[in-house]
């Protein structure tokens, strides 16, 4: 599966809902109400179907998404499902925690490989201002998916100035603590127009100073966690890992990006920071022959872009919630 750019794209994100149990500043407009319907969303069958066909035309990893996965009551069953599919490598998970107490360990049972958890603030306060949620809910599924032993347990924050820059190092003392790779992600205007500004845009450039008043940051260029595009760097004296995911100040941030996305009322995405969409949905419930699924996916394939729009005035028409993280 290689692009028009040449680039091997085997990575699909799959959001099995848009629902969600909490309400990121920067994946969920206030006061959004454009839930699907319960019947646009694939159901479990449509979703493994969708990975099978994805998994013969050469897609190897695959991640769970959302809104917030957790809330999909099926979500053992997908995985189950996934899990007997030939081709399929690796099975993910991107959750923001709150319900991963008490599935984590079913969870790994049913064949997830790795787990990748929202963590914006360590600060009860300033994560219910983020999230609107309960960071000890978070902490405790942390604690409970290292415990059921995933191959990887990653942290994910996004940087925004005013808001969180404040608890960065409690986050890397929290990573280091725990042994847990942490990443650093850019704001990305997925939301409203007004929520990726000058004033509160905080670069990995100016992260990466701050940590490096406090610590050492040693490169670590063949150090790949994952198959996102995070740079990692370790932190001489605390010995955390820390990865920057600089989607708008790296300008090379494209060059070798990997993955399509699959929303949950059915759109093949080629790039979350571009419009285009390929109706999956319609195909899977009036053919029981794969031959067109085949054919829409090498479609989204080849119009996948050369890279993403987000430095160029971007208007997102649907928030993150509903395209998937």
């Amino acid at each position: 599966m290689n692009d028009t750019f040449g680039r091997t794209v085997d990575y699909l994100r799959i959001s099995i809902t848009d629902r969600c149990n909490e309400r990121c500043l920067y994946c969920m407009p206030e006061g959004y109400k454009g839930w699907e319907r319960r019947q646009d969303h694939l159901t479990a069958d449509e979703i493994i179907r969708a990975v099978r066909v994805a998994a013969e035309l050469g897609f190897r990893k695959f991640r769970l998404t959302g809104g917030e996965p957790l809330v999909r009551g099926d979500i053992l069953e997908i995985v189950q499902g996934m899990r007997k599919i030939s081709g399929v490598e690796v099975i993910g998970l991107s959750t923001n925690g709150i319900k991963l107490a008490g599935l984590a360990q079913p969870l790994r049972d049913a064949g997830t490989n790795t787990v990748n958890l929202s963590l914006d603030a360590l600060d009860p306060r300033v994560y219910r201002q983020v999230t609107g949620g309960d960071v000890n809910a978070v902490i405790a599924g942390i604690r409970a998916a290292v415990a059921a032993g995933f191959d990887r347990v990653k942290l994910n924050c996004v940087l925004m100035r005013g808001v969180n820059e404040q608890e960065l190092w409690p986050l890397v003392l929290f990573a280091a603590e725990h042994r847990l790779p942490l990443r650093l992600i850019e704001l990305m205007p997925l939301t409203r127009t007004d929520v990726l500004t000058e004033k509160n845009f905080l670069p990995v450039g100016e992260v990466m100073r701050l940590l490096g008043q406090r610590d050492e940051l040693i490169p670590q260029p063949e150090v790949k966690i994952g198959h996102g595009p995070a740079k990692y760097y370790l932190l001489k004296q605390t010995g955390a890992l820390v990865g920057f995911v600089g989607a708008l100040t790296n300008l090379q941030f494209c060059e070798s990006c990997n993955k399509m996305r699959l929303t949950a009322d059915g759109k093949i995405r080629p790039c979350l920071g571009n419009h285009g969409e390929i109706d999956l949905r319609e195909a899977l419930r009036h053919h029981s022959d794969d031959t067109p699924l085949r054919q829409l996916f090498l479609e989204a394939l080849r119009l996948k872009p050369q890279e993403h729009q987000f430095r160029d005035l971007y208007q997102p028409l649907r928030p993150m919630t509903a395209i998937g993280g």
